[in-house]
């Protein structure tokens, strides 16, 4: 009886090992991808893997903007309505060139205070002429002369203020007019604007806000964002190398004058400010930069040309030579850095002495045909 209920148990047990999946999962690589025969493997040179002492370098980026020191706002002391503009936002200008004219009811009424202080002291002059005469002779007082004196004086003195007013103003007083010239204080850039030409409108300009803001563009600051683990190696004073993402084939040479004593709470970053001469306005406001910091310990690392890399889907690759012949294996690499001298740090999968495609983008495009 207990042999019929054994052999249920078996067949139980064999149906259950069958469905179950392997203990150990089997992969079979398949590495068509990465293998790259062609007929003619001449066309293909390689090149070596060099070992090289190579200083540690950060990479940060940031944007370029204006050297704020080197920023002046275009004021008109006297308030008013502006009447015309002769410059936009974006013009380059020089030093005393005319910006705009305002019509400002302060140049009118400072005309009658200058007008009524020539007539007083005209008046007063006329006066104690006359009273010097008659002390001469005899007949007034000296009090009454020094009372003509000091009335001259005053009248003097408010002359001068009134036409001290006229020179702050920006008026010529020998021209009586109602409307202010305003001229550029700098040479440089209009980097904003803050009126119009709105006179028609009765839009007031107020001369304090200032109506147009003129940087000086021959020197500007580039602003990189600093992660806090990397801070350690920015220093004052040290030299960085600038290069543009519009003018990749560029680079600039600036120096630290800056590093954020607050940090980004959400990014945990400080802001690095670093002074670059801009000779050629070439560095214009709001462009993307990216900054190198060179460090002072060296280390060995393997090098080989930049050309030796294949950038493909945002990652890195080189060509090495398989056992077979004309037929290369893509490796995939990582590049740390790159040199002045065009070559790069691969900080993994080769190492001193291996040899890699120094042209894989034509082998690439060979084995695609």
């Amino acid at each position: 009886m207990l042999l019929p209920v054994s052999g249920c148990h078996k067949d139980e047990e064999k149906r259950e090992a069958a469905e179950a999946p392997p203990a150990t999962p089997q992969v079979v690589p398949s590495g068509s991808d990465n293998l790259i025969q062609v007929p003619t493997p001449k066309q293909f040179p390689l090149v070596a893997v060099r070992l090289q002492q190579v200083y540690d370098t950060l990479n940060v980026t940031g944007s370029v903007q204006p050297d704020v020191s080197r920023e002046v706002p275009v004021l008109s002391i006297a308030n008013g309505r502006v009447v015309s503009l002769h410059v936009g936002l974006g013009q380059t200008v020089h030093k005393g060139q005319l910006i705009m004219d305002v019509q400002s009811p302060d140049v009118a009424q400072a005309f009658l205070a200058y007008t009524t202080a020539l007539s007083n002291e005209n008046l007063t002059n006329t006066t104690l002429t006359r009273d010097k005469l008659l002390y001469d002779k005899g007949a007034i007082a000296q009090s009454q002369l020094q009372i003509a004196q000091n009335g001259e004086e005053d009248a003097r003195a408010a002359l001068v203020a009134a036409q001290q007013q006229l020179r702050i103003l920006g008026v010529d007083k020998n021209h009586p007019s109602d409307t202010v010239h305003v001229y550029a204080p700098i040479s440089g850039i209009i980097v904003a604007q803050n009126t119009t030409a709105s006179g028609a409108a009765g839009i007031n300009l107020a001369g304090v806000g200032g109506s147009f803001t003129i940087a000086d563009l021959s020197h500007v600051w580039v602003i990189c964002d600093v992660y806090e683990n990397d801070l350690a190696q920015v220093h004052l004073g040290e030299q960085a190398e600038i290069r543009l993402n519009a003018f990749s084939g560029n680079v600039r040479t600036g120096t630290v004058s800056d590093i954020g004593a607050i940090l980004d709470p959400s990014l945990r970053t400080a802001k690095v400010r670093i002074q670059v001469n801009n000779p050629d306005n070439l560095l214009r406001i709001g462009m993307f930069a990216t900054a190198t910091f060179h460090g002072k310990n060296a280390h060995a690392a393997a090098v080989i040309p930049s050309t030796a890399v294949l950038h493909l889907h945002d990652r890195d690759f080189v060509y090495m030579p398989s056992n077979a012949s004309g037929t290369y294996r893509r490796v995939n690499v990582h590049v740390a850095q790159t040199m002045p001298d065009g070559n790069v740090e691969i900080s993994s999968s080769l190492n001193a002495g291996d040899q890699v495609v120094s042209n894989p983008l034509e082998l690439q495009n060979t084995a695609a045909q």
